[in-house]
């Protein structure tokens, strides 16, 4: 499904555990999205993945939903994922979505998962931008509602000022 809401593109799928492989990326990379970052740099992410997921968990609790707890370890499988669109690695896509469950379900038995991904550029707050269209979007407001508990964040920022945004969603067993 490809959607533009207001600037903003994005993509959305939902799917079980597929057979591929995160390609050659170490989990222990992907704490580091396999780049190395100063600290301000670092710092500036991790505050735009905390907003983006504050502000995914505040919509949740006004639909009467429990909050969802911010993996770490799920969210550097995400950000990876935001680097290699920001990069150019891959295209602003869902392309090797199946590595990243299959990551994901290296660290935690799960259920269920899904991802939703943004990118925006040349607004004022990025973050609102990519969390109102997901809100806007019933693919991917189903992802933002649904039976999970724990979500990783992802964010990066290309060389041209692009946002690229992943969330992944968790239903553990």
């Amino acid at each position: 499904m490809k959607t533009t809401v207001l600037g903003v593109m994005m993509l959305l799928a939902a799917s079980g555990l597929g057979g591929c492989h995160l390609m050659e990326t170490s989990i222990g990379d992907l704490s580091r999205g396999g780049q190395v970052l100063t600290a301000t740099a670092e710092e500036d992410i991790r505050t735009l993945e905390v907003a983006a997921h504050e502000q995914v968990n505040a919509y949740r609790q006004q639909q009467g939903l429990a909050p969802l707890e911010l993996d770490e370890r799920i969210s550097a499988i995400a950000r990876h994922h935001s680097q290699a669109m920001a990069s150019g690695e891959v295209p602003f896509s869902h392309d090797g979505v199946e590595g990243r469950y299959e990551a994901m379900g290296d660290l935690i038995s799960y259920r269920q998962v899904a991802e939703n991904v943004a990118y925006n550029f040349g607004y004022s707050d990025p973050v609102e931008q990519a969390v109102s269209g997901w809100i806007d979007s019933p693919g991917h407001e189903q992802n933002m509602s649904g039976d999970y508990s724990i979500t990783g964040m992802g964010v990066a920022i290309s060389d041209e000022g692009e946002y690229y945004f992943t969330q992944l969603f968790v239903r553990p067993r």
